[in-house]
């Protein structure tokens, strides 16, 4: 069922709207009566009009004064009204009826036609005009909708891609962001470093202190080596358990020793005792250091394998140190 559209009279004479009411007789209109400009200017600030049929000569407000307060309202100022008179014809009268905001002209008698035919073209452009503005607040909505489901996406993702426990990159983060940035390294011919870093005899600390205070270790560890990263590029990520791995985009094996250098720094400040570690009975590190040109190499699994291997030689050294290649 389609809506009613709402359409103003404004003539001071009732019979001038009985003949207007009489032949406008589509299921469609609502037809609303005001008995002078007064009137029209009070339904107008409560109704939204398809059009207004508005007598010229009134008392009070006539039709030219109230077409111009109309025009004056942000509401109401683009709502068509077509003046019905039986004064003069003369073209000084009517260019002051556009000059207020006219749209047309209707001379009584009045053509039932004619009338019928204006108010048929006012009300299905003011459907049409109804009908884009549902389509553009609904889209608008769509839009907002989607704005916050991706941003929740986004949300979701961030949170999907961070190891809860230590607040840094999980298995997958680093992946995402190692991908990244061995495409920009090989596209720029930049070096790119890792160090794998893993925490010494951490069993064997977690059977003496248990796995709560574990966490906090893992937790201070983490914390530490991000402290070391001064670039917002650098990254650090828990790779599993108590292995660690930083990535030093655009950085030679030497900037990735000093990082190595930093990280032993911090934990030795730090000095978190452990009994059970054969070093020297605090938490230490062993790493693995590697560094590569991206450009020279078609994938990024091997600068992971040797970091592991290098990692695996300074645990097979003695632990509480670092062993490094250049690839």
């Amino acid at each position: 069922m389609r809506q009613k559209v709402d359409i103003l009279i404004v003539d001071d004479l009732k019979e001038n709207h009985l003949v207007m009411e009489s032949v406008l007789t589509d299921e469609d209109l609502n037809l609303i009566n005001a008995m002078s400009g007064e009137e029209a200017l009070k339904l107008c600030s409560s109704h939204s009009f398809a059009v207004i049929l508005m007598d010229v000569q009134m008392p009070g407000l006539d039709g030219f004064q109230t077409a111009e307060l109309l025009r004056k309202i942000e509401k109401t100022k683009k709502i068509p009204i077509i003046f019905v008179t039986a004064i003069s014809k003369e073209k000084k009268s009517i260019f002051k009826g556009y000059e207020v905001g006219a749209v047309d002209y209707l001379f009584k008698p009045i053509d039932p036609l004619i009338l019928r035919s204006k108010v048929n073209i006012f009300k299905e452009l003011y459907l049409q005009r109804r009908l884009i503005e549902d389509i553009a607040e609904e889209l608008e909505n769509k839009i907002v909708e989607l704005t916050n489901l991706k941003e929740e996406k986004c949300k979701l993702e961030d949170i999907s891609l961070e190891d809860f426990l230590t607040g840094t990159y999980n298995r997958r983060g680093i992946d995402r962001m190692l991908k990244m940035h061995w495409r920009n390294c090989s596209r720029y011919e930049m070096p790119l470093s890792v160090i794998m870093l893993d925490l010494d005899n951490f069993k064997k600390y977690n059977d003496m202190y248990g796995h709560i205070q574990g966490d906090e270790v893992l937790k201070k560890v983490a914390s530490s080596i991000k402290g070391t990263l001064g670039r917002s590029e650098d990254f650090a990520g828990r790779y599993g358990g108590e292995e660690f791995l930083v990535v030093l985009p655009n950085t030679s094996l030497d900037g990735a020793i000093i990082i190595a250098d930093r990280i032993n720094n911090k934990l030795k400040e730090l000095s978190i005792k452990h009994e059970n570690n054969d070093a020297n009975g605090y938490v230490t590190v062993s790493m693995g250091i590697a560094s590569i040109f991206p450009k020279n190499h078609m994938n990024m699994e091997g600068i992971i394998k040797h970091a592991d291997e290098m990692l695996y030689k300074a645990k097979e050294n003695g632990k509480n140190q670092y062993k490094y290649i250049e690839i």
